[in-house]
């Protein structure tokens, strides 16, 4: 039984804001030097087979065209145009219409490179560091360049269409998919959607960025209903969408399993068509999530233009419901025409990606590099870190984690690396002939004392191996807070590598000098610790995400708010945190976090200087403001820096506002003794809020406080201007 055509949640509104429509989103200052920027813009050139292998049509020539090919197809033949298939030889596409010219659409997972394809257009890929990672190396180019790869790749197999970006706000840490999406702030999140995505259709591959939308936890995800105030939608969970849509033109967007305000986002009116496709004036066309798709006729009216991965719903019940006049036969022809313009714009139409050798030695020393960018070091009592090789006569590797790499989540984002190298391999290759090194797994922790007392330093590696389906407790499972306790009081000399999807509990932090967050580094695992442990490369990641003392400091720490209350298939989540999520909850109940947002260590220092702000009095109708100041390394190393700029809103009973939000942030690379400057732009967005009276962004007067520095917590330059 078909349900009805639109969903009307109580906390939205159904009117349109016109004020967003030539609305303007927040540029920060590149986050490389311009030699890096420019040698980027080449290799990518040089590797764009959609956009420079031939001339692409327009949108307009593109819709012409669509509409030409959809006046003359039968019903029989639309219907079979809007889904994929069951035919498992024919796996992740939708099957095409030579009689007409349509090709075969071939999907491809790909949040952390060529994921799960269908037979004949899937294979072995280059495993990149997951995207947490990659979002902790606070790099525009760096999402560009991860993009691109992924991007290629999916080309190399004969893909056309990557279910990539997964750009989810990590709500709860213990998401299972935490490790595959970019972290708890907006602002972060949407300023490294639109360069991957940039990097991704750089390469004529359509991006499918996902997954649209409030789809924050795994627990009940076929089902859970969101409850989440009109506000905090708009300012926390829907701002890398519009991002994403606006400025990086995302090809495609997929629906995702849950509900929003009672109505499942693959047919949810409010989101798909007034906001998605007529608000922010969305060209593309919308996938559902495997089997997300609940009903046929609200699906299908209410915006949802493709079914994944078969026709249940959109293939006999479908044609059916055109035939009882249920579905105006114009709404599937509408449908047809955004993908069929999409792919015609994206040149994925007449010139289809040929197969082609994967660069494996070229993309292998790019996952290495971006690996490295996005290793946090969280603690580095005595200046441990980094080793001297030179020193050393043993190194004991030990822990579940010291013995395989760690090459990247589970589920539909699981890629089939190109190769590994494993922790072992890559320590002795740094180490040489003349360092011992003994692996042991730790599972027996009295043979792992007795190895780690005979040793100079013992590295412990420990994990947890999140996935996809299933979500994770932020506690280290099989015994590994015992076994890290156990090897600290045997050895002072104890580092520990954490390889984990998002933050973890640890009871045993004071117990050991040195921690590094390494994440789950891809192929090059093995490579990539010792070039942190050893200074090769010196750490400059940040957390994108507040690493948690206690389960009861968090956020979302009923189980109202998290997994929610009810039946499994009718459980009911509030998000009744609202704004607060994340580092904005620690600051607004002036809890203590383990680590907070934006921090990270490096093994030389820097000191911040001579902030200028642009004005002291800005007008509220359109408030512009710039942001200088200088960075100056003052330790012993070449290191790079990650300078991030806060807005304090003056806050109301009426209109309440977390202490501060991140609004932009610079990466400076500096030698040792050497003085960078930041100039960072922030325009009327970074001084906005929702106003649910005129459904629309709003600048308040008042006053607010720009707070720089080294992480949310960490503020080491103040000012302040007023909005009138």
């Amino acid at each position: 039984m078909f349900l009805g055509l639109e969903c009307h949640p109580l906390a939205f509104s159904t009117l349109l804001p016109p004020s967003l429509q030539n609305s303007i989103l927040l540029f920060p200052m590149p986050s490389r030097s311009f030699v890096r920027s420019l040698f980027l813009s080449f290799s990518l050139m040089a590797t764009m087979p959609g956009l420079f292998a031939q001339e692409t049509p327009s949108l307009a020539d593109a819709d012409r065209g669509a509409r030409k090919i959809v006046s003359q197809m039968t019903l029989e033949e639309k219907v079979a145009q809007m889904h994929g298939t069951s035919d498992r030889l024919r796996h992740r596409v939708v099957v095409g219409l030579p009689r007409l010219g349509i090709p075969d659409l071939l999907i491809t997972n790909g949040p952390a490179g060529l994921g799960p394809a269908g037979p004949g257009h899937e294979g072995k890929a280059t495993a990149l560091p997951a995207p947490i990672a990659l979002a902790a190396t606070w790099d525009l180019d760096a999402a560009r360049e991860y993009g691109a790869v992924a991007g290629s790749e999916s080309a190399d197999c004969g893909n056309m269409f990557l279910e990539s970006p997964d750009i989810n706000i990590a709500r709860v840490p213990q998401n299972g998919r935490t490790f595959e999406a970019y972290g708890e702030d907006p602002f972060l999140v949407s300023r490294l959607a639109v360069a991957n995505i940039e990097g991704i259709q750089s390469q004529g591959i359509i991006a499918n960025v996902k997954h649209f939308a409030v789809n924050n936890q795994e627990t009940n995800r076929h089902s859970v209903n969101a409850k989440v105030d009109e506000r905090t939608l708009r300012e926390i969970y829907l701002p890398a969408f519009e991002a994403s849509v606006k400025e990086a033109h995302v090809g495609s967007v997929m629906g995702a399993y849950n509900q929003v305000n009672g109505c499942f986002c693959c047919e949810n009116a409010i989101l798909l068509d007034q906001i998605l496709k007529k608000e922010w004036g969305f060209d593309g066309f919308v996938s559902s999530d495997f089997m997300a798709v609940q009903n046929g006729v609200p699906s299908v009216m209410n915006g949802l233009d493709l079914e994944m991965p078969n026709g249940k719903w959109f293939g006999v019940p479908l044609e059916a419901g055109v035939k009882a006049g249920t579905v105006p036969e114009a709404v599937i022809d509408e449908h047809l025409v955004r993908r069929f313009r999409t792919m015609m714009k994206f040149g994925v139409w007449d010139h289809l990606p040929g197969h082609k050798p994967i660069p494996e030695e070229k993309n292998g020393a790019i996952a290495r590099r971006l690996a490295e960018e996005g290793v946090v070091l969280l603690r580095n009592e005595k200046s441990l870190l980094p080793l001297s090789a030179a020193s050393l006569k043993s190194v004991a590797l030990i822990g579940p984690f010291a013995g395989h790499a760690m090459t990247g989540g589970g589920g539909s984002s699981k890629v089939n690396p190109l190769y590994k190298v494993a922790p072992l391999e890559g320590l002795k290759n740094r180490l040489g002939a003349g360092v011992a090194v003994t692996l042991d797994d730790g599972s027996d922790v009295s043979r792992a004392v007795a190895i780690a007392k005979a040793v100079d330093v013992a590295v412990v590696m420990i994990g947890e191996a999140q996935q996809e389906g299933h979500d994770f407790p932020i506690v280290m499972p099989d015994g590994q807070d015992d076994l890290v306790a156990a090897i600290a009081g045997a050895n002072p000399r104890t580092i520990i590598v954490l390889k984990t999807g998002g933050p973890v509990l640890m009871p045993w932090r004071e117990k050991v000098p040195a921690i590094i967050e390494a994440w789950y580094p891809g192929e090059e695992d093995g490579n990539v610790v010792p070039a942190i442990l050893f200074g090769d490369y010196n750490p400059s990641g940040k957390l994108p995400i507040t690493f948690p003392k206690s389960l009861a400091d968090l956020p979302a720490h009923t189980t109202e708010q998290y997994p929610g209350v009810g039946p499994s298939k009718k459980t009911v989540a509030q998000y009744s945190e609202r704004l607060e999520v994340g580092y904005r909850w620690y600051d607004a109940q002036n809890i203590e976090p383990l680590y907070p947002f934006g921090y990270g260590l490096s093994y030389t220092s820097f000191a911040y200087a001579n902030l200028k702000l642009s004005a002291k009095t800005l007008s509220a109708a359109a408030p512009a403001l710039t942001v200088d100041f200088d960075v100056v390394n003052a330790g012993k190393y070449t290191g790079t820096e990650v300078a991030q700029v806060y807005v304090g809103f003056p806050s109301s009973r009426g209109l309440p506002q977390p202490p501060r939000q991140l609004k932009g942030f610079a990466r400076i690379g500096l030698h040792r003794g050497q003085s960078g400057h930041a100039h960072i732009v922030l325009d009327a967005k970074a001084f906005s809020s929702w106003d649910i009276a005129t459904h629309g962004w709003k600048a308040v007067p008042g006053d607010y406080q720009l707070l720089v520095g080294a992480s949310s917590r960490n503020i080491l330059l103040k000012g302040s201007i007023t909005l009138q």
